[in-house]
Parts: C-alpha cells; structure tokens; sequence
C-alpha cells in the first residue's frame, strides 16, 4: 500500500504548478542551508524546510545575493520576492525546483505510514495495523497534502511521534525511553508552531495516567492520594530531562539557522513584526533573547511563536458555504472533514461508534468506576480520545479557516479509533480457550465462517475508498466525496480544501486543445503567468469589467467564489469586485478542476 500511495503522490504531482505556500516554503528553506540565515518565513519553524530543500543543493541553481529584497522593510514581504526569484527569476527551471523540493515530503509521507502501521501493529496487531494504513494510504486529504512543501503533513507527523513516544514513556518511563520522548518533542516543535499544543496535551495524559494508576491500588482515598503525589512526582522530573533534550534539539537546529544572520538585522526584524504584538511582556522577553548571544536561538524561535499566534488571533479571509468572513465559522472544520474525508471511511466511522455504543449498553455495570476501568486498560484509545477532542475544539474556535489540513493531525488517531472497533466486529470470538470438540467446532465456525458476511462488506467499503483515490487521480487537493462531487466542491469551502494555485499548467493544456491562443485569467497561487503563459495571458480582475467580447477568460475558483460570497462581518465586497458580469453564466471548460474558463458573449 506505501509503495502504491508513493507512485500516486509522485505521479499525481508531476504536472502540479506551485502552490501559493510552497513559493516561501521553498525559498526559505533554500537560503537556510545556503546562507545559515532565517530572516524569511520565520513564522514556520525550519525543519521542514530544510528537508524539502537538500535535494536543491545538488541541482547548481542560479542565485545571487544579496538582492535588494533581503533587507527589505516589509519582513512579510520578502519571502515572497525571494521564492518568486528563486523559481521564476534566476533563469531556473521552476518544475525541476518543485520535484526535488516535493521529493523529500512525498518520502516523509511513505516513512510516517510505515511507523504509524508498526505502532498500531504493536499495540493491536495486524488486524488493526491494516486498516489503519488503508485509511492512510487512500485518506485524499493525506494524499493531497503529502505532495507539497508546507507544514501540514509535517504537523501530523510531528503530533504523532511526540504523543506516540510520550504513550511508551507513560508505560515505562526508563532512561531510553525518556531521551527518545525529548527527542522526538525536540524534532516535532521544529516542524509547526501548533506542535506547542503536545505542551498542555502532555499535561492532561499524565494527570490522567496517574489518576488512574493510584485508583488501581487498594490502599484507602488518603493513601491513594499520597501514592498519586508520588508518581506524579517521579514522572515530572523525568518530564523536566524531557524539556530540557527538547530544548538543546532546537537550540542546536535554530544556531544554525542564525549563524550568518547579524543580531542588529535579527533584533530589528524582530521588532517591526512584533511592534503591534498584544501581550507586550512575551515581545520584551524575545527582544532581550535576540540581544543576549547565547539565547539568540532561542529568541529567533520565539519571535515565529509569536508571530503564529498574532495571525491565528487575526484570522485570515475565507468563504464557506457562501459567506466570505474573517471570523471563522464553528462548523467550519465538521463539515471541511464531512466533504473532503472518503464517504466509505464516515460510513466505518458510523459502524464503529455504532458498535461502541451498543458495547456501552450491553455492559452489566454501567458506572463511573467501570469507565474508568477502561480508560485505564484502554489508554492509547482514552489518550487518541482527549487528543482528538482537545484539537478539533482548539481549532474549532480559531478563526483561522483555511483548510481541513489544520486538522490533519487528528486523523491517524481517528483512524486507530475507527480501525479497532471494525477489526473487533469482524472476528468476535467467544471461546478463548475452546474445551472439548463441540466447542473446537463452534470456535472454527466464529473463526473462519461466520465473519464472511462482514468481511465482503468490508472488503466492498476497501474497495470504494481505493478506487475512490485512483477515479480521483490526479486532483486529490481538489477532491470532494459523493455527497458534494469534486466538479461541485470549491461552492461549499475553497482556499487550501480545493484550489491552491495547483493547475495552471493544465490551464495551458487546455487552451492547447481548444486552441485557444489567448486568455485573460485572474490567478490565485504560486505559479508564473509569465512563465508558463508568456504572451498568450492578460491579468484580469472583475473590476476591470468583462474582457471583450468573444474572447476568454479563466479565474481561480478561490477568486471567483470569494468574490461572489455574501460578506459577513467587517468585510466588505464592492459591486465592481463580485464579478456580476458572469452571474448566470456556466464555464465552458476547466483548466484542471480550480480554474473555471468562460466565453465572454
């Protein structure tokens, strides 16, 4: 299955153009090796970046700095400016930049999968492991976004290792195992700044675990509550060796990163992003660590948690189910997963909290006590449950809506959750130890005859969702299930969940086989109109009013259902932007599925 999600992502994004995020990702990541100096894109910690980047080192690529925009006032600015110089300034082949900048994700993607199938199968044996690596090798969304150089697959990675090895810690918290949990949090804070959630994540598992623990014991409340202390004692200060491995993993990594970066430029930059930073004592605290030289790591890695919380409180401008608002929506996310996630793994998802349920109800003892006998036996499920909980109501609440991938992170844990209860239902033993040949008999029949029917209905819910991601090849980040259809999706969420800039040179594919020499076009991503359009393209936008008649015009579907929203809020659409010179009117074709081409009559 790894090997077949490999050759889907490798080939599916063979003919994607960049999209909007990869332009600062790439860039970034580039002059971090290049020049050990993180001034761009310091709102996303570096890792990532770096990884997609080695392959670039090896390529001799064209680039000459220092270039006016390295110093220039907009900090925001110049990532932007220098990823566009990168691919589409320098005299570089841009498509041979993405596939080796891509390469390194898609490998991530394919390692994430093996380690996810290996800690399941531990856990719960190979029943489980399978299933869960279905879920994951065919999930569109993972799919979509393991192609890509941004953060996401990255953050689910991240989440992952950091709650898988804390997991094993809490089970035995040896020297071996408490290094490896410092490491893997070490690596996951450098991958996204939402990583910082494992912090009070961590928090609540192990006050769980210890409660649970000391209510194992048979000693009376005040003994129980002596013995908690104890352990939650013992566990903190080995969580301290934790912190303090987590913390030497990102100095080291950010050392690197602001080697060749002068404290006069770093302490600047840092005070012209954070000059509007609410919480004044936070932007003090980052100043005085940039100025100190041996906390200047430190003080760089602050300055992007800073500037990640700045924008999560800002929100960002997105449509949703006709509305355009920078508020958010609290069943913004719920519905995102409902579309974008298979319709055969909500119908397993169903079956399993169907199953759940009725497990509930046939229990004899249906007390507080009996729950949590469970939690405790059961604490992978009761961890990826408070896990799964607490981020979907973080993110629920944020008012930064622009895609389903912030979300991502709860999906392996999701799966697991789906994956145990289907295994359990299929193969329901009664006999552990059958006795005498009637229950040998008995024990065979539940162990190879009985589950037939279960398992065709399975094997058939399998097969949709594969075939599902292989119909949906090669437009996975455009992908919607059945109750939407993917033709449909960018009128209900668009942004990230369906056009992202990805098919601008299937625009050109298309206006080669209609014969279309020229086009007006208003474009939302990373790529080049020049360079992939040259003379055949005029930047367009509504306010300019309908292009002549007869000719064509293509707009991103970002653009166009944004623009034709209902504003909600403080946003405000004039007339002039709504395009209403093409209400009523149908695209004549697609340049891929994002890029809606009409006939101006």
């Amino acid at each position: 299955m790894l090997v077949v999600m490999f050759v889907l992502l490798v080939s599916s994004t063979l003919n994607d153009t960049a999209t909007f995020d990869e332009i600062a990702h790439i860039g970034a990541g580039f002059t971090y090796l290049q020049l050990k100096d993180s001034r761009l894109n310091p709102e996303h910690p570096p890792l990532m970046k770096d990884i997609a980047a080695i392959g670039l080192l090896f390529l001799n690529l064209n680039y000459e700095h220092p270039q006016p925009f390295w110093n220039a006032p907009d900090v925001n600015e110049r990532q932007w400016v220098n990823g566009n110089y990168l691919l589409y300034g320098s005299g570089n082949n841009p498509d041979q930049i993405l596939i080796w900048s891509r390469l390194p994700i898609m490998i991530l993607a394919i390692i994430f999968g093996w380690l996810l199938y290996l800690w399941v199968q531990s856990l719960y044996g190979s029943r489980v492991s399978i299933l869960v690596l279905t879920f994951y090798a065919f999930s569109p969304t993972f799919l979509a976004h393991s192609r890509y150089v941004t953060t996401d697959l990255a953050a689910a990675f991240g989440f992952f290792i950091g709650i898988a090895t804390f997991l094993r810690f809490l089970e035995k918290p040896s020297i071996k195992r408490t290094g490896i949990a410092g490491l893997a949090l070490g690596i996951a804070l450098l991958l996204k700044f939402s990583l910082f959630l494992l912090i009070p994540i961590y928090g609540a598992l192990i006050i769980l675990w210890t409660i649970l623990k000391a209510r194992e014991t048979d000693d009376n409340l005040r003994q129980k509550l002596i013995y908690f202390l104890k352990l939650l004692w013992s566990y903190i200060t080995k969580i301290i060796l934790i912190a303090v491995i987590a913390l030497a993993v990102i100095w080291l990594v950010y050392l690197w990163h602001v080697w060749n970066y002068p404290q006069t430029e770093q302490i600047r930059d840092a005070r012209s992003v954070l000059g509007s930073f609410g919480i004044r004592p936070l932007a003090e605290l980052d100043f005085k660590l940039i100025e100190n030289g041996l906390t200047r790591p430190f003080g760089q890695y602050l300055l992007g948690l800073l500037m990640n919380i700045q924008r999560a409180a800002g929100g960002n401008t997105a449509y949703f189910l006709g509305e355009v608002s920078a508020g958010g929506w609290i069943l913004y996310f719920p519905t995102a997963y409902l579309l974008k996630e298979s319709l055969a793994l909500h119908i397993l998802t169903l079956l399993a909290l169907f199953i759940a349920l009725a497990n509930v109800l046939k229990a004899k003892n249906k007390s507080i006590g009996s729950a949590l006998d469970w939690f405790s036996n059961n604490f992978v499920l009761t961890a990826s449950l408070v896990f799964i909980a607490f981020y979907w109501l973080y993110s629920m609440r944020s008012p930064l809506n622009i895609g389903v991938r912030h979300v991502l992170p709860t999906f392996p844990f999701i799966y697991l959750l789906v994956s145990r209860e289907v295994a359990r239902w299929i193969y329901r033993p009664s006999f552990e130890e059958p006795v005498g040949f009637l229950n040998w008999l008995h024990a065979l029949y539940e162990k190879f005859i009985e589950p037939i029917p279960r398992l065709i209905f399975l094997s058939l819910v399998i097969l949709w969702m594969s075939l599902s991601a292989f119909i949906t090849f090669p437009y996975y980040l455009s992908y919607y299930n059945e109750l939407v259809g993917i033709d449909n999706g960018y009128k209900y969420i668009n942004d990230s969940n369906y056009d992202w800039g990805q098919d601008l040179k299937r625009l050109r594919e298309e206006m080669d086989r209609r014969n279309i020499e020229h086009i007006y076009l208003n474009y939302f991503g990373g790529g080049s109109l020049k360079y992939y359009l040259g003379e055949r393209v005029t930047n367009w936008w509504s306010a300019k009013g309908a292009p002549p008649s007869g000719s064509y015009f293509a707009v991103s579907a970002t653009m166009l259902a944004g623009a034709q929203g209902k504003a909600v809020g403080d946003i405000k659409i004039k007339p002039e932007d709504s395009y209403s010179w093409l209400k009523g009117q149908d695209p004549i074709a697609r340049g891929g599925k994002s890029i809606l081409i009409f006939r101006i009559p």
